[in-house]
């Protein structure tokens, strides 16, 4: 606001010393065509109602005065406005370096941000290897209860077979001798065995799901890690270096 209010006082004041120098050019111009008159001008004639003093016409003094108040106002004015400018230099120059060590501070931020995000994606992309590990382990373990539950089925066939078989011994024959009650503990111990392994197989399967979604998780966290590191660093970095020097931000490029 100071400065539109100097530009406009000096506006003021720059066509008030235009508008003084345009009458003294006139003036001049006059009095020295009035100095080239003599009795042989062809050029002159008889003004009675000229010889008297206009009652607006000013004395040498105020004539004086008025020209001299003229350039002592412009002169204040245009000393007013090299101290403005300088003022609003020293403004702009403390301003464009308050910037720029923001800008420093802003780009060593921007820095450790990627250097702390790039840190984060490799403890990820561990974790994911690690568990990437798990899942073929869990794959192998659960191939292997299913094959060891198969394996029992075998065995499984051949006791209840035989004790299929043994139930159709005749009259007395039909015994609970020692054979009998052996099948039926290895049956019992087959089937036993067999819920275990069946248990093992849904626990297993759960923490290949729980595997898998935590592999899920871990590649969306580091696409997104990826992404801002490439956002911070190819993008926002790329346009900071581009970063206006001093004698622009203070607005003289």
């Amino acid at each position: 606001m100071q400065a539109v209010n100097q530009m406009q006082l000096n506006r003021d004041h720059k066509q008030t010393c235009e508008m003084d120098w345009s009458d003294k050019v006139e003036t001049y111009n006059i009095d020295d065509k009035c100095g080239r008159y003599n009795n042989q001008s062809t050029n002159i004639q008889f003004h009675p109602s000229s010889s008297k003093f206009e009652e607006s016409a000013s004395t040498p003094e105020t004539w004086a005065k008025f020209s001299h108040d003229n350039i002592y106002r412009a002169e204040r004015e245009r000393l007013a406005s090299i101290n403005l400018r300088l003022l609003i230099d020293n403004i702009l120059h403390d301003t464009a370096e308050d910037l720029h060590l923001q800008c420093a501070a802003v780009n060593e931020a921007f820095a450790k941000r990627c250097e702390e995000m790039e840190d984060a994606k490799h403890k990820l992309e561990h974790h994911l290897k690690k568990t990437l590990k798990e899942i073929g382990d869990q794959e192998n373990n659960i191939a292997a209860l299913k094959q060891a539950i198969k394996d029992k089925e075998a065995p499984m066939k051949v006791a209840q077979t035989r004790l299929y078989d043994r139930s159709f011994r005749p009259n007395v024959e039909l015994c609970r001798d020692p054979a009998q009650f052996r099948l039926i503990s290895e049956v019992e111990e087959l089937t036993e065995s067999i819920e275990s392994l069946k248990q093992k197989l849904l626990e297993a399967e759960q923490s290949l799901r729980n595997l898998e979604d935590t592999r899920m998780s871990l590649e969306k966290e580091i696409a997104v890690k990826s992404n801002s590191i490439f956002i911070d660093r190819q993008k926002c970095m790329a346009h900071r270096t581009r970063y206006p020097v001093v004698l622009k931000l203070a607005g003289y490029q």
